[in-house]
């Protein structure tokens, strides 16, 4: 049992159980508000440890509504992707190990914004949700390659691909940038690694797999949130009414029609 399964039998129960959907509708409101104000709204939420050291206290979670991009159409699209991705590793870690990976990248970003600026005290450093967006696809790469995804809804691409070009971009800027830009790279993505060294047991899951589970999870939940498991059609009881009581289907009803000892034979066929 590693350092997750501990945590998640421990605190399991605290877990956020919509987080991906709490995200997505974070970044819609940010994309709304950052349009209507022409780009000031990113600029007053943004974290930058040097405003937060001179008061500006909000910016420490403040960034976390920053959108990832501000283009009308295109934050569609991309809501909706990292929403699918946010949905794919709920189902696959459960709700607890999502919450972590993202508390973790949030705690890092913050982190690395400090570190970075302790090393080249700046005024102009700025970070926002960009590493952590992209630490959220790495791990859905990780754990589904061969996913195919419609680059600008046109081009199919697999996202094996996709992440290899960000990990190359980000092998670039950690070998041509400054210290800073090292440190702000590694800590920023402690989440992926820590996931990727402590989750390497879990097998791959197809998306099929998924939609089969999802399905079945809200067929079981629908089953056990009913009152009773039979139903007279004719006289409405239920074998909570009676114990005593026996339920047939009728072969001669068009439809699932259910009905108990006492109107097998008495009730009147439905065509």
């Amino acid at each position: 049992m590693n350092w997750l399964d501990r945590l998640e039998r421990k605190y399991g129960r605290y877990a956020i159980r919509n987080l991906p959907l709490y995200i997505v509708v974070l970044y819609a409101v940010g994309a709304v508000l950052d349009i209507i104000s022409r780009g000031a709204f990113y600029n007053l939420v943004a974290l930058n440890p040097y405003l937060v050291l001179h008061g500006q206290i909000w910016r420490i979670f403040g960034f976390l509504i920053t959108p990832p991009s501000t283009s009308i159409i295109f934050i569609i699209f991309v809501l909706l992707f990292y929403y699918t991705i946010g949905e794919s590793l709920v189902q696959v870690w459960g709700a607890f190990r999502f919450n972590m990976y993202i508390l973790i990248g949030v705690l890092a970003t913050i982190a690395a914004a400090f570190l970075v600026y302790f090393i080249y005290p700046s005024p102009s450093i700025y970070m926002d949700t960009t590493y952590l967006n992209l630490s959220m696809f790495l791990a859905y790469a990780a754990i589904f390659p061969e996913m195919k995804v419609y680059l600008y809804g046109i081009l199919p691409i697999k996202v094996k691909w996709m992440a290899l070009v960000d990990v190359l971009g980000l092998a670039y800027f950690f070998i041509r940038g400054g210290m800073g830009a090292r440190v702000s790279i590694i800590v920023s993505l402690l989440n992926f690694l820590l996931f990727y060294f402590s989750s390497r047991n879990y097998r791959r899951i197809s998306p099929k797999e998924i939609r089969r589970k999802r399905k079945f999870r809200q067929e079981a939940t629908s089953a056990s949130a009913r009152p009773y498991r039979h139903k007279c059609a004719v006289c409405g009881r239920t074998e909570k009414d009676d114990p005593n009581l026996e339920f047939r289907y009728c072969s001669k009803c068009n439809g699932n029609y259910e009905y108990c000892n006492e109107h097998l034979f008495t009730h009147t066929h439905v065509k």
